[in-house]
């Protein structure tokens, strides 16, 4: 025991380790309600003293089993489980793929008084062995044990255990224990990304969406409730390792992290920057005619407010390639480089079909020839590229907002589909209700929910509508689809249907509907499940935040290399 000032203080020292931990498993001490100093001391070992040490260790025990053998003795469970385990890691040492580090573990415990001080330390013992940990007083050594556990780096106890890499890593203090850490071996890996703090233990919470079974995760929360801010701190984070982010603006909340990190935004809706929906895919394939047509049939019928019949289909099917045709362009591939038609030019054919066609193409008048036609009235004038591309729809009209989603969602799915150029992608829809209250547009990212994964892309799906996403089949394909949910704080008439999709406990559920300004529950399957707190740095606070208060004396977005 040691007196510090008011207090007394003792320090353990941790001799004996479990046979397998899990990680966060140091979590119960860190939380642990007293005053509890946990010291980690690690040193590098050698790779030549490593397996120098490991030859001899597996020499001793080999020894002691073939002794045992010779006397008639009976196997020793322990010496042949330490035997297997030391060859293993001798395997893996000499292969490179771990090394061996010397870890000293302590504890200091403080205290008003003596007696404080020993209740105190029975109960750190007593869950130190519900943990499979032994722990020693260090006695005699008071003053070295104090010194060991301050933030000095040097370990005067030198009390030491040998632990590889991987047992090492599962030491690391901050983990969260609910969510699994990342296969480091996993060739589709990005890394995790920081998403907050626990809000159980003093954890974090990190998380490799491209880790997972697919890539895609859908965040639901009502208005105000910070998943935008969340989305755009997740974007940043991913973008430091290389990740390519697409992002679907309806707000013009993006556009300053962009112009802070070099991105690129094309302002869909100003004069001169127009999306044209004829265009074809770069990607070579021998079918892009056929995928395009497809696509157009989903797109007008957005634009003309309701499903075609069969006989409006098939005119606008036939109208379609008719146009393509007059381009000079055909199913042969190598006509599909040439200058693709106009939405102008779909309208011809479909004048010249007869009353019909007629009648479809006036009803198409207004985004042809008539007040909506701004942003399909020429050529595309930007492509996504580079490592951030934002489309901000805060200058299209609302009318024309969820066309201006899908056309500029499919300009995006282009890209990510060319298989010349294959990398990590994230495409974030904000706002994702707009595409969804149409049948049409909510068709086309639910398929692009289920195939992403093979382009190694992610499709973040972001909503304050979640009873209506809830509620349609189409909504529910995009929420299976996702391997990462991320729940925020819920408006009492849609925390039922969020409970019964989720399958939320009451806790969960009186969480959400309490839940401040960035809380959030992040739900992986079962069983894996986190609450956390969103945590930015002030840096990327000033980027990503939109709160008018804290902007307020900001110099206006200017940008001269920004798209318009």
């Amino acid at each position: 025991m040691l007196s510090v000032g008011d207090l007394v203080a003792t320090t353990l020292i941790v001799t004996g380790y479990p046979a397998e931990v899990g990680a966060g498993w140091l979590d119960p001490l860190l939380t642990y309600p007293g005053r509890l100093d946990v010291s980690l001391h690690v040193e590098p070992v050698p790779a030549q003293v490593a397996s120098d040490r490991l030859r001899k260790q597996r020499a001793r025990l080999e020894a002691r089993s073939r002794a045992g053998q010779h006397h008639g003795r009976l196997e020793d469970p322990e010496t042949e489980a330490a035997a297997a385990d030391a060859a293993e890691l001798a395997w893996r040492v000499a292969r490179g793929e771990g090394k061996l580090f010397r870890v000293g573990l302590y504890l200091t415990l403080y205290a008003t008084d003596r007696q404080s001080l020993a209740d105190e330390a029975s109960a750190v013992r007593a869950l130190a062995e519900s943990m499979l940990l032994r722990c020693q007083p260090a006695t005699w050594r008071a003053l070295q044990g104090w010194t060991t556990c301050l933030p000095l780096g040097t370990d005067q106890l030198e009390h030491t255990r040998t632990l590889d890499t991987a047992a090492l890593a599962s030491c690391f203090p901050f983990s969260s224990p609910q969510l699994p850490v990342t296969d480091p071996e996993d060739e589709h890996g990005v890394g995790p990304v920081l998403y907050g703090l626990d809000a159980a233990s003093s954890g974090l919470v990190m998380w490799d969406r491209f880790a997972q079974d697919n890539h895609n995760s859908v965040t639901l929360a009502r208005s105000g409730a910070g998943k935008s801010y969340l989305a755009k701190l997740e974007a940043l984070r991913l973008l430091y390792q290389g990740v390519q982010v697409f992002v679907i603006d309806p707000e013009d909340e993006y556009t300053r992290l962009a112009h802070a990190v070099g991105g690129t935004v094309i302002r869909l809706g100003e004069p001169g920057v127009h999306v044209n929906p004829l265009d074809l895919a770069a990607d070579g394939s021998v079918d892009q005619l056929t995928r395009r047509a497809l696509f157009l049939h989903s797109f007008l019928a957005i634009l003309l407010g309701q499903t075609p019949t069969p006989a409006e289909k098939a005119l606008l099917d036939s109208a379609i390639l008719t146009a393509y045709r007059t381009a000079g362009i055909t199913l042969d591939p190598r006509t599909h480089s040439r200058t693709a038609p106009m939405l102008t030019d779909l309208a011809t054919a479909l004048t010249a079909a007869g009353p019909d066609g007629e009648a479809l193409a006036a009803r198409l008048a207004p985004y042809t020839s008539g007040s909506h036609r701004g942003p399909f009235e020429g050529p595309t004038t930007h492509r996504p590229s580079g490592h951030l591309t934002v489309y901000s729809l805060r200058e299209v009209p609302e009318e024309l907002k969820t066309a201006a989603s899908m056309i500029t969602l499919d300009a995006i799915w282009q890209t990510v589909t060319n298989p010349h150029d294959r990398r990590p992608r994230l495409v974030v829809i904000d706002e994702a209700w707009l595409l969804m209250r149409d049948e049409h547009g909510a068709r086309f990212v639910s398929r692009m929910a289920k195939s992403a994964r093979k382009r190694w892309a992610g499709l973040s799906v972001i909503t304050q509508d979640a009873p209506d996403l809830l509620a349609t089949d189409l909504g529910k394909a995009v929420v299976a689809n996702a391997a990462t949910q991320i729940l925020l704080r819920q408006a009492a008439p849609a925390i039922d249907a969020v409970t019964d999709t989720f399958r939320l406990s009451a806790g969960e559920a009186a969480y959400l509907l309490t839940a401040g300004k960035g809380e959030a529950l992040l739900c992986a399957g079962p069983g894996r499940r986190a609450a956390f707190q969103s945590a930015a740095s002030e840096i990327e606070h000033r980027l990503i935040t939109t709160d008018p208060a804290e902007l307020i004396d900001d110099a206006p977005d200017a940008d001269p290399g920004a798209a318009r």
